[in-house]
């Protein structure tokens, strides 16, 4: 079984006896939120969905997951993701099947989705030997009998710096484990498989991110965290163009300018 990041996109192509192609924190009608704190930003659904066409012409996969927050707004839903959501969702459809693992922007979710799509539980599910979840809740049990497991909600990023203190955050790909004493201690005593873990970063150009090389678990969101039940100093960070950055702790400690 093999996880491959796409160069410079925030997706990944996970092939064991079928393709999937796995894609995260879409945040449709995340336009609608911006036009109410004063940006006015155009729609940008119709990019977003040829970015997604042009991945799966690319990668031919069998099927898609979409891994949490495919629509933005909470509590409730706008007029522009009642509109875009579904056309959205039934476009992509229509090259491959689709799984949801639901976010937790993703409240009334099921009356915005086309039959022919499969949603799942928000503790996420096991799809061809590989675990899925969103990242807001536990993961379901028998994710954690897997040997990789897929999650997002972070959003993850480093922020680097110039000589002069400029920043810049960019996308990046987290590689980690979870710690089994906190695991077990949630779970009970489980049979450990100790699963490599991804964290995805968002497919929503606009959404902002956390700074991994910047936090504490506490920082960061989600209960496998705030529970310190998850590798992060021990995280390997990688840009979205390949580079590898080393583990967290190591940026923290030597700090990372960027290079001009």
């Amino acid at each position: 079984m093999t996880a491959t990041p796409i160069l410079n996109e925030p997706a990944l192509v996970v092939e064991n006896s079928i393709k999937v192609l796995v894609i995260a924190d879409i945040h449709l009608g995340i336009e609608w939120e911006l036009y109410h704190r004063g940006f006015s930003i155009p729609s940008q659904v119709e990019k977003r969905k040829k970015r997604m066409l042009d991945l799966i012409e690319s990668v031919n996969p069998d099927r898609i997951v979409l891994l949490g927050d495919i629509k933005h707004n909470v509590p409730r839903t706008s007029w522009q993701e009642k509109k875009e959501v579904p056309d959205f969702l039934g476009t992509l459809a229509s090259y491959a099947p689709i799984d949801i693992v639901p976010g937790n922007h993703d409240g009334d979710i099921e009356e915005l989705i086309p039959e022919n799509i499969s949603i799942h539980g928000a503790r996420g599910f096991v799809l061809d030997d590989v675990g899925y979840f969103h990242g807001h809740t536990w993961p379901d049990m028998k994710l954690l009998s897997t040997g990789q497991i897929v999650m997002s909600h972070n959003h993850p990023t480093v922020r680097l710096k110039d000589k002069l203190g400029h920043a810049v955050s960019q996308k990046v790909w987290i590689k980690t484990r979870f710690i089994e004493k906190a695991i077990k201690k949630y779970f009970g005593d489980i049979k450990w498989t100790d699963p490599e873990v991804i964290i995805i970063p968002a497919f929503n150009e606009l959404c902002g991110g956390i700074p991994f090389n910047e936090s504490i678990h506490e920082d960061l969101l989600g209960p496998v965290f705030a529970n310190h039940a998850i590798e992060l100093e021990k995280a390997s960070v990688f840009l979205l163009e390949g580079t590898n950055l080393g583990l967290v702790g190591n940026i923290k400690k030597l700090g990372i300018e960027r290079l001009k």
